[in-house]
């Protein structure tokens, strides 16, 4: 099985693009949108390590609403007359295949990331209505629980295979001419640097919806198990550091099966759990709002569309 880091790993550093002199606006206008979502990764990076329970959901939902202007930009710089005849000249070259190339499989993989988003959500919702039917006398929970831990293991495994193939994809990238005009380079450099920061988001939207759930020990508890960590048992309130959502529902969903010594404090650990998972609920809603807007302003098809009918259309650019 194919291994990833639980941070993707970054392929640039936190610096302005330099140019070619007398850029055209938009591709200007691009520039600084991928600065801004470089900032905003450098700045989730370090904020994350000095909280005690992370919004790491938050956090992505404003990556993700970067990528929509920076996405709305890049339409603007492909319907340009000056790009479109730029790139019809070089239509048998490998570096325009591979433009074309990467956008289609970012849109598979956005296609991907939505179902998973919406299937976590699913999953997330039936444990919310199992707690519900726990207060008021069902003591079939532990069955919930399993489905929702064995639906976790099942995303971490599909994620994995996902973020092998991406980075598969981020490491070929054919050269490009030198002798390219100033435009036509600066256009072949911020789709790069998009396809880059694209890539580097998604990772890190599926690395959050793939968290893994806490380490198993012994237990008569099978999967139920899993959800108990040595060490990360105390109440909601502990600081413990790093906690995403998803691993604060983790804490809260352990302490049910733990030392329930009456009905009220059993209550009080449902309401917890509730609480918890109302806020992950609407975090997943927020990050499926943010993916589809992404999505409808990058708009690939019609973009490649009108490349492919560009480029086939070659001639007509040569009278």
């Amino acid at each position: 099985m194919a291994s990833f880091s639980p941070k993707p790993t970054k392929r640039y550093n936190v610096r302005s693009i330099s140019m070619p002199t007398r850029s055209h606006p938009t591709t200007l206008r691009i520039e600084e949108q991928l600065n801004k979502l470089k900032s905003w990764e450098a700045t989730s990076t370090s904020s994350s390590s000095s909280s005690s329970i992370c919004s790491k959901a938050g956090s992505l939902c404003k990556g993700l609403s970067g990528l929509k202007d920076l996405y709305t930009c890049i339409e603007e710089l492909l319907q340009l007359p000056l790009t479109q005849k730029a790139l019809a000249l070089h239509q048998n070259e490998k570096w325009v295949e591979e433009l074309l190339d990467g956008s289609v499989k970012y849109l598979d993989v956005c296609g991907n990331t939505r179902d998973a988003i919406l299937t976590m959500k699913e999953s997330v919702r039936e444990l919310e209505s199992a707690l519900r039917r726990r207060l008021v006398g069902d003591s079939n929970l532990e069955d919930s629980v399993n489905a929702y831990v064995s639906f976790r293991k099942k995303m971490k495994k599909e994620v994995v295979k996902v973020l092998a193939a991406m980075k598969q994809m981020d490491q070929k990238h054919e050269a490009f001419p030198l002798d390219l005009d100033n435009h036509l380079a600066a256009v072949v450099r911020v789709l790069r640097e998009a396809s880059l920061i694209t890539s580097s988001i998604l990772q890190s939207l599926l690395v959050f919806l793939s968290t893994p759930v806490l380490k198993a020990r012994a237990s008569r508890w099978s999967l139920v198990s899993i959800l108990v960590q040595k060490g990360v048992l105390a109440c909601e309130n502990s600081g413990h550091k790093n906690m995403n959502e998803m691993e604060s529902v983790d804490i809260a969903i352990s302490n049910l099966f733990v030392d329930n010594a009456s009905e009220d404090v059993e209550a009080e650990k449902i309401e917890s759990a509730q609480r918890k998972l109302e806020i992950l609920d609407e975090s997943i809603e927020g990050l499926e709002d943010g993916l589809d807007g992404f999505c409808m302003n990058m708009n690939m098809p019609d973009n490649l569309d009108e490349l492919i009918t560009l480029l086939t259309d070659i001639q007509k650019f040569r009278l």
